[in-house]
């Protein structure tokens, strides 16, 4: 067969599994599911050592999804993205990904620091000298949604061939990762209009009907993989009390400064969701119990020190966990319940397992 017939071969295969994508991603429900499966098909596209994949919020970039082998092996999966989660970038910054993001450009280099380039990516090179991670070719696509908005940046790191050598990114693959992200940036615009009806609309957290479905994905997930799964109920202590005392205004401003707290002292990754009245949740994947009862103990001192308008508010725990606790989704909800009742009936402003 000519060499010929083989890239056409090859070209006609990823367009039909472009095509069998776009449907895919018109259908995912979860966005971080959906940018996970964005980034992987990118990489396997375009063999990429590694990949981000940003979304845009106001004037900065987010670190939405990363996929890193060597650093995965050499930090851990939760380390890596500690510290590349831990700060927004600016679009003001010298990067790629923020001129991509600017300006809607494709970049594709041989070597990122090559003249001319290397002052775009200090931030990059600093992280690749601490870490012995070299980042050369680089491919950076952007998110664009139908009206030409930018709403997030796919950049990819280091092309390697059949012998796993670094080499630069085939520019012939531009079209089908601009075909990729339009098909993404559409999808995301969707997911987040159908996230408008899983959210609480006085705390903005996810909801109950949100939270009975994500309870289930991660129990499924838990069990799939053989991944931990921790979940955190918490309830506000004597909040009726509040309510009938101080009037519904001040109970609502409660709750969300309640809201405000558990989502700013969570990380990223975590669900935290309202039930219903000051009923809530914390989803914690690949969390174990020892880290969900952290999680929970820290959240409960959070709530004791701060200071809320209408005076002090503290809130009880219960905690269960997959496998430690229970067997399925709908078990371990109820051993959640046990735990928070428990803490309830012992005294209250303190957390309790099954």
């Amino acid at each position: 067969m000519s060499l010929l017939a083989t890239t056409t071969m090859d070209r006609t295969q990823l367009l039909e599994e472009l095509l069998e994508i776009g449907i895919a991603l018109t259908s995912e429900r979860d966005l971080y599911a959906l940018l996970e499966r964005i980034l992987e098909n990118a990489r396997r596209f375009t063999r990429a050592e590694a990949g981000t994949l940003f979304l845009r919020e106001g004037d900065h970039l987010r670190f939405a999804v990363v996929q890193n082998d060597f650093l995965e092996a050499k930090l851990g999966r939760r380390e890596m993205q500690r510290r590349l989660q831990a700060e927004p970038l600016p679009l003001s910054a010298a990067t790629l990904a923020g001129h991509v993001a600017r300006t809607g450009e494709i970049i594709n280099v041989a070597d990122a620091y090559a003249v001319g380039v290397r002052q775009t990516l200090a931030s990059s090179k600093a992280f690749d000298a601490s870490d012995d991670h070299g980042t050369r070719s680089v491919f950076v696509v952007p998110l664009q949604d139908l009206a030409g908005n930018v709403i997030g940046v796919l950049e990819l790191i280091n092309a390697l061939d059949e012998n796993n050598a670094i080499v630069p990114f085939d520019p012939d693959f531009e079209k089908l990762l601009r075909a990729l992200a339009s098909q993404a940036a559409v999808a995301i615009k969707n997911a987040r209009l159908e996230d408008l009806s899983f959210k609480d609309a006085l705390t903005d957290l996810y909801n109950r009907r949100y939270f009975a479905l994500r309870i289930d994905e991660e129990a499924k997930r838990s069990a799939r993989f053989g991944h931990p799964l921790s979940l955190v109920f918490l309830d506000l202590d004597n909040f009726k009390a509040l309510n009938d005392e101080k009037g519904r205004q001040v109970g609502d401003e409660t709750l969300k400064e309640v809201a405000r707290l558990l989502v700013r002292h969570s990380r990223s990754f975590t669900v935290i969701t309202r039930r219903e009245g000051d009923d809530f949740a914390a989803i914690l994947a690949n969390t174990p119990k020892a880290g969900g009862l952290s999680y929970a103990q820290r959240i409960r001192g959070v709530l004791e020190s701060h200071e809320f308008a209408q005076g002090r508010v503290t809130a009880s725990f219960g905690v269960a966990s997959l496998p430690a606790d229970a067997a399925s989704a709908e078990d371990l909800v109820a051993a959640a319940d046990r735990a928070l009742n428990d803490a309830k009936l012992h005294g209250r402003n303190r957390v309790a397992t099954p």
